[in-house]
């Protein structure tokens, strides 16, 4: 097959790096269920756990924030390793602490700190290792290997959640320490060389600072409108299944299982098609899959609507995860790259800490069905930015289709 003898081109520790992913991705029990572990399993109201997973989700934006120094000062693969051990030590404490709301959400906090360090460090070694031809490839790789990891994973956690909350947080720590050896073993250190055509790779990109990148810039933060409705549905899903629909909770495994087939089952082929496009058709595209997704929600509230809803807003995912580190790969100079990734995983980690809370109050005050129709003006207010912003064209050579017309380059 194509896309085999491609993953074959790609380095080694990429290799590791999608595997090691894969892993930790599959023994990622907890935080889908964590709403329900609170609610059930420490008695608290959905608007009490809304708000202590948005305090304790403010430490993805700090692991964002820490992500791109720490790579830059030393190196990928530390960044990786740190990530992995507090997300351990983190869920650790909340498997055995038995205490105040409050420690919940300090230990949540500690947990969540190495959460938003991984995806920023991972994004960076891919696009350090990768040309631009490979990279959206590389990245879908990435996406695909990390949702088979989470189709597999909150399933797996649904049957021990069910069998208790303790075997679940086990899973979780013990795959993320497999994780870390293997990248231990495999994923070399850094190898860091002066780079001598550094100043004029920042003239071919235009830079002088990161206000040189504003079209990248601006790209990252309008992504926070199709964000929001992912972790949206990550903290309403599980609620609505199991306090609206009163089915089990193996049934939310089940939802994140049809996200993960179609990921797999089609993100490959998108991937094919999609490079035959730019990246303003592509997010406008992803924007309004994602509200369509939401609309089988809101006008029929049921079940198979929100399994039918998975497959629909799944396409838009997948469009938006190969786009959004692709172009910043691909227009930012190398030196900043990881600064980067970090504002993207800072845009995730943003939206874990307000979306929550927002819900739980809406919830709380109106009912499930004000949580949805918002959930779906989100994606409407990206495809309105997105159509507004002046988007480079990708730095990669495209095939298949002729690429539409872009708007022209914003002046730096």
């Amino acid at each position: 097959m194509l896309w085999v003898a491609r993953f074959k081109e790609l380095p080694l520790a990429l290799r590791v790096l999608f595997l090691a992913s894969f892993v930790n991705r599959a023994g990622m029990f907890v935080f889908p269920l964590l709403a329900v572990y609170l609610v059930r399993g420490k008695d608290l109201s959905p608007g009490e756990a809304g708000l202590l997973i948005s305090i304790g989700s403010t430490g993805l934006l700090v692991g964002s924030l820490l992500s791109g120094p720490l790579c830059d000062l030393r190196g990928r693969r530390t960044a990786l390793l740190s990530a992995l051990i507090l997300n351990a030590a983190g869920y650790l404490g909340l498997a055995l602490l038995d205490g105040a709301p409050w420690t919940y959400a300090a230990l949540l906090f500690v947990a969540l700190v190495g959460m938003g360090m991984f995806s920023p460090a991972s994004n960076t070694l891919v696009a350090d290792l990768t040309t631009p031809e490979q990279r959206p490839f590389a990245y879908t790789i990435s996406y695909v290997g990390n949702n088979l990891g989470m189709g597999v994973g909150p399933l797996l956690g649904g049957v021990a959640a069910a069998y208790s909350y303790h075997v679940m947080f086990a899973g979780n720590i013990l795959a993320g320490l497999l994780c870390a050896a293997m990248i231990t073993l495999w994923v070399p250190r850094d190898r860091r060389t002066k780079d001598p055509e550094g100043a004029n790779s920042l003239k071919k990109k235009g830079s002088s600072g990161p206000l040189g990148h504003h079209h990248v810039l601006l790209l990252v933060l309008v992504s926070f409108f199709y964000v929001v409705p992912l972790i949206g549905l990550e903290y309403a899903l599980p609620l609505a299944v199991t306090t609206v629909l009163h089915d089990s909770a193996g049934l939310v495994g089940a939802v994140y299982t049809i996200n993960s087939v179609v990921v797999v089952g089609l993100g490959l082929l998108m991937e094919k098609h999609m490079r035959g496009y730019g990246t303003k058709t592509l997010l406008m595209v992803a924007g309004l899959l994602w509200t369509l997704g939401l609309c089988v929600i809101v006008f029929g509230f049921s079940l198979p609507a929100l399994l039918l809803s998975t497959v629909v807003w799944t396409l838009g995912e997948i469009i938006v995860s190969v786009v959004v580190p692709t172009y910043v790969a691909d227009h930012v100079d190398e030196r900043r790259v990881g600064s980067f990734m970090a504002l993207n995983g800072f845009v995730l980690g943003l939206a874990r800490l307000v979306v929550p809370v927002g819900l739980g109050v809406l919830w709380s005050a109106d009912g499930y069905r004000p949580v949805f129709v918002t959930l779906l003006l989100a994606p409407l207010i990206g495809m309105a930015g997105f159509a507004l912003l002046r988007i480079r064209p990708s730095a990669a050579p495209k095939t298949g289709a002729d690429p539409e017309p872009e708007a022209a380059p914003a002046n730096t």
